[in-house]
């Protein structure tokens, strides 16, 4: 009972001695993080796949959904970039499905409330431009140590950004005249909202975090998310050589809203493609 009236003592002391370092004009820090992101091929009409073909695939798109990113921070303003590393040989590198929906920089300004994102959809360049949207937190009490840093745990409940993979469906030998309606249905089964845990540490009392989350009285240090997980590998603070943060500028401007529907529209379509070609309606017109 006594252990967290002294991990919060031991938490103000070193806040205290530290408050030198975040009052400076010219503060900086950077974060790096694991990002890990799960999947089940079911959903994506992988219901008559072998194990072997589905490993395949997940192999295939272990480069996009397995990342390494940076958020280069300061009071303000955030900058959260995926980090360039070389394939593995015969890895497909980036191009394929993952190649084309990469992710540029993410910009946030939590001040003026400005969120900016630099993304590439199949060979089209966007500029997402939209208000940074506030997050309601749920306080928690519960604590763990992350790295050298003591995390808070945080929760919310948010509506997902960007495309939604649980809305991207295979065929699921449905007949012909019932596919009209699949669209419709897999967007109905798409969850609506998802539950966020966030861990904090006020030991870097700065309102940023990884990706779209922030708000919290520190840093947001590892974030679950529906299928992701996101963790904060290492910190460095005030950097001998300060990185400019600059506004991501290329591309067609889009709301968040707008870019989810091409997106979704862009993804239907190559269901649509998919379930031509393959799968159990496939095979009926063989027959």
């Amino acid at each position: 009972m006594n252990k967290l009236p002294i991990k919060i003592v031991l938490l103000f002391t070193v806040l205290f001695t530290s408050t030198h370092l975040f009052a400076q004009d010219d503060f900086q820090g950077k974060a790096y993080y694991m990002s890990k992101t799960t999947m089940d091929l079911d959903q994506f009409g992988g219901q008559d796949m072998s194990a072997e073909r589905k490993k395949q695939i997940q192999e295939r798109m272990k480069s996009f959904l397995e990342k390494e990113y940076t958020l280069t921070f300061t009071k303000s303003e955030s900058i959260y970039k995926e980090e360039e590393k070389l394939e593995a040989p015969g890895s497909g590198g980036r191009r394929g499905f993952g190649g084309s929906m990469a992710a540029g920089p993410k910009y946030k300004n939590i001040q003026t409330k400005e969120l900016l994102q630099d993304q590439e959809f199949f060979g089209k360049q966007f500029l997402v431009k939209d208000e940074l949207k506030s997050i309601t937190w749920q306080m928690g009490k519960e604590t763990k140590q992350i790295g050298q840093y003591m995390a808070f745990k945080a929760t919310a409940t948010v509506e997902p950004s960007g495309f939604d993979f649980q809305s991207f469906r295979g065929p699921r030998g449905r007949d012909n005249n019932e596919k009209e309606n699949d669209s419709t249905d897999s967007k109905e089964a798409a969850p609506k909202t998802i539950e966020v845990v966030a861990w904090y540490t006020p030991q870097i009392p700065v309102n940023q975090g990884p990706d779209d989350y922030w708000g919290l009285p520190g840093l947001i240090l590892e974030v679950n998310a529906d299928r992701t997980t996101i963790l904060c590998t290492k910190i460095v603070l005030n950097p001998a050589e300060k990185e400019t943060i600059e506004k991501p500028k290329k591309g067609e401007e889009v709301t968040q809203e707008e870019y989810i529907e091409i997106t979704t529209k862009k993804m239907e379509e190559m269901r649509e493609m998919y379930g031509g070609r393959g799968g159990r309606g496939g095979r009926r017109g063989r027959n």
